[in-house]
């Protein structure tokens, strides 16, 4: 995935503010590749891929993410794995490791914060996504979006198509947020095994509040 005007922007799902000097960079040679590639790419898909997209069970792909709301700004990396019909694996990677893996299905959420060995556990709705990730999507709905159908909760859906799943998107959340989204090396109907969408071990991990997960990413 509370916006709140005039207060300062918090950190969204990759934190640019915190983020270390490697995956700064990481971001922004993402984002200038993707500014240069966007206009090669078409708005309509080949005969035959949205369907085929549409159609799969399950993906995979890396992500170049930005982000911008009043209270939620960021960007940076992000690998992303997803099932029918609301199985979702968020994982931000940094220099040492994951700094967040979150985990939902069947209703439920687990967010796994190695660097502070914290976890938060809730229902995996819009509204906690939102919180957690400033992505105010339901589980199913971001599956939907990476694979070329918006929900129609956005106000905005704007798609550029690669050989096989949308490449580029452009999408207006519920709360006004504005997402953009370079996709790398997607895969449709990908092997997912049952641990992708289990969280990481956290035995001894301080359980976090919903507001305490949602703030994790403001700290310097």
């Amino acid at each position: 995935m509370a916006l709140l005007a005039g207060a300062p922007a918090r950190q969204a799902v990759i934190p640019s503010g915190s983020v270390r000097p490697p995956l700064a960079a990481l971001a922004l040679s993402l984002a200038l590749l993707a500014l240069a590639g966007c206009a090669s790419l078409p708005a309509r898909p080949a005969p035959g891929v949205a369907e085929a997209a549409l159609g799969a069970r399950a993906y995979s792909a890396e992500l170049g993410v930005r982000l911008r709301g009043r209270e939620w700004r960021g960007r940076g990396r992000v690998l992303v794995a997803c099932a029918r019909p609301d199985a979702l694996r968020v994982e931000v990677p940094g220099p040492s490791g994951a700094r967040l893996v979150a985990v939902a299905r069947d209703g439920r959420l687990t967010a796994v914060f190695p660097p502070e060995r914290a976890v938060y556990e809730g229902r995996a709705g819009a509204d906690e996504l939102g919180d957690l990730l400033g992505l105010a999507l339901e589980p199913g709905e971001v599956m939907d979006l990476l694979l070329g159908r918006g929900s129609a909760r956005l106000s905005r859906y704007e798609l550029r198509w690669g050989p096989r799943a949308p490449a580029k998107i452009a999408a207006t959340l519920p709360d006004g947020a504005l997402l953009d989204v370079s996709v790398k090396e997607p895969e449709l109907d990908p092997a997912l095994g049952e641990q992708a969408f289990a969280p990481p071990p956290h035995p001894g991990y301080r359980a976090l509040s919903r507001e305490e997960a949602s703030r994790m990413w403001s700290r310097p």
